[in-house]
């Protein structure tokens, strides 16, 4: 990480920045480069907008946007202006936003004109106050907005005008290298990701300067043997609102004076031709991702030579895919564990060493792993399967305002605090880590962490339904896919499964919506009542195999 005498807190490293890379460029959005000195002029506005609508030192500021530019100088800006970020999935229901403005006390809100239609049926049942809206094509030239207006390329939504809203591209219209950012302390938080898991609503995890830092620095710079930091271009697939798109690709323009190649949403001609265009020299994905690029039809017609970086996280990468890549690139896919709790990384796949077979990554110098009886706790032997528990000097220690979530999660053991990750995993001497099974009530679709409970929660609201049990299909292609298992009131008749569908499609994100229902006469319990989820899945399993 490149040195400083001032706070190790993220307005003060990226300003650092500033002197030998003000004119190279940051961000690659749509085609259109931004250097570091328009990057900074852009967010200190974006600050400055935000301190003249009241918003104050610890204030939350909600940015619910796509990958873009926007997100990037919203994100920035909130920093600068010595508030906290909530970032969220552009994919969120109004209940979604409405919890987590609740949860936080968010006071402002960032959010496109596609979903304001969402913000504005929930602001009057929140603490928000202020919404600042953005155009996906507002930063970008004219030609670029006419010709993506005249093609229907450009996404449109409606915004109402007044006191409380305030378009984005206002707020930068005039900006200058004058304003300085709020101090603040490397141990203040400066984000709340919100993750899935194992409850109805997700949690946040409150992330400080200091560990976000440090963590990305650890982790983008595992590529450091393959190319100079600096020269990096990275092509961000991931999503900005996780964890891995921050350590692994937002890292970059924080830290090292890199380019990151940002788009809405994932798009495989735009991508690759982006790739081909700019030279990217990473690319950070889920397993689905590399699996739609090898069999994408007009793979042929782009030069991708120029990768030499491919990190997979999110979900476990099939065998076959990482085979398929290395015989049609001739490069490895590097593979990598994390949780938005253990901020990224907790193992990964150096470049200079060949991983044993089936292995997610050697164990990372920041981290301390116990593999463990998941009912005692006791630490078990070298290649013995146990729950995996995590820890790290500084790291997160607790969610935001869940106690009790807290307490499950987080243990104290001979002096150190590890966070329980549910995941079932081996160690070999070496500290390499292999995945075996994970949490029962954890399901992981196209990288996205999908809280089976939550989904029972929303099922078992349904009138008809008494009981029901969620669990993931494997699938190839997303890791897994979701399945509920139903049972009906002995009264009920004509309920189908996608009226089961149609009425979780109105309550949950997309990602978590079921896309398989099975209707039973009753569910495996245990004597105390307890649904026997596992059972369910393992019969899933047999009937696969």
């Amino acid at each position: 990480m490149q040195q400083s005498t001032q706070p190790l807190t993220i307005p003060a490293h990226f300003g650092g920045l500033l002197d030998s890379c003000s004119h190279k460029t940051a961000v690659i959005y749509l085609g259109e480069e931004f250097s570091y000195r328009r990057l900074n002029r852009l967010s200190n506005s974006f600050a400055q907008g935000l301190r003249q609508r009241g918003v104050t030192s610890g204030s939350r500021v909600i940015i619910y946007l796509p990958n873009s530019i926007q997100w990037i100088i919203s994100w920035l800006g909130v920093l600068k202006a010595g508030a906290i970020a909530v970032p969220i999935t552009p994919i969120y229901t109004p209940s979604d936003v409405e919890y987590i403005a609740d949860d936080t006390g968010a006071r402002a809100i960032v959010c496109t004109d596609r979903n304001y239609g969402y913000v504005s049926q929930v602001i009057e049942k929140t603490s928000l106050e202020e919404v600042i809206v953005s155009n996906l094509a507002d930063m970008l030239p004219l030609y670029k907005k006419f010709f993506g207006w005249a093609f229907d390329l450009v996404p449109k939504g409606k915004a109402a005008k007044g006191d409380r809203t305030t378009n984005l591209k206002q707020m930068v219209s005039e900006p200058t290298d004058d304003i300085q950012p709020v101090e603040v302390g490397e141990n203040d938080i400066c984000e709340i990701i919100y993750t899935g898991g194992t409850t109805r609503h997700p949690k946040g995890v409150p992330i400080t300067h200091r560990l976000l830092l440090e963590q990305a620095h650890e982790q983008i710079s595992m590529s450091a043997s393959n190319f100079e930091l600096s020269e990096n271009v990275i092509m961000g697939s991931a999503p900005l609102f996780h964890i891995l798109g921050q350590t692994c690709s937002l890292g970059t323009i924080l830290l090292h004076g890199g380019a990151l190649i940002q788009q809405p949403r994932v798009n495989l001609d735009a991508m690759m031709d982006a790739i081909t265009r700019h030279r990217a020299k990473t690319i950070i994905g889920v397993p689905t991702l590399y699996r739609m690029i090898l069999e994408h039809d007009r793979l042929d017609q782009y030069d991708l030579s120029s990768l030499e970086y491919c990190f997979c996280g999110g979900d476990v990468l099939p065998e076959d895919v990482g085979r398929r890549w290395q015989k049609r690139f001739g490069k490895p896919i590097y593979i990598g564990y994390g949780a938005s709790e253990t901020v990224g990384g907790v193992s990964m796949t150096p470049t200079d060493e060949a991983p044993p077979q089936g292995a997610m990554g050697r164990v990372l110098e920041s981290k301390k792993v116990m593999v463990v009886d998941p009912v005692t706790l006791d630490e078990l032997a070298p290649e013995e399967s146990g729950e995996l528990l995590v820890h790290s000097d500084p790291m997160v220690e607790e969610y935001w305002n869940k106690p009790q979530e807290t307490k499950d999660s987080f243990v104290e053991i001979k002096g150190k605090r590890f966070y329980r990750t549910g995941d079932v995993v081996r160690k070999d001497e070496n500290e390499w880590l292999f995945f075996v099974d994970r949490t029962v009530d954890t399901i992981k679709h196209k990288g996205y962490r999908v809280s089976a409970s939550e989904i029972e929660c929303v099922l078992q609201d349904h009138a008809a339904v008494v009981g029901c049990c969620v669990v993931g299909v494997p699938d190839e292609k997303v890791g897994e896919r979701v399945k509920a298992f139903v049972v009906l009131k002995k009264d009920i008749k004509g309920i189908t499964g996608y009226d089961l569908i149609k009425y979780c499609r109105n309550r949950l994100s997309s990602y978590k919506v079921p896309q398989y229902i099975e209707f039973r006469d009753m569910l495996p319990k245990s004597k105390v009542g307890k649904l026997l989820r596992r059972e369910v899945r393992a019969e899933e399993k047999s009937r696969l195999d």
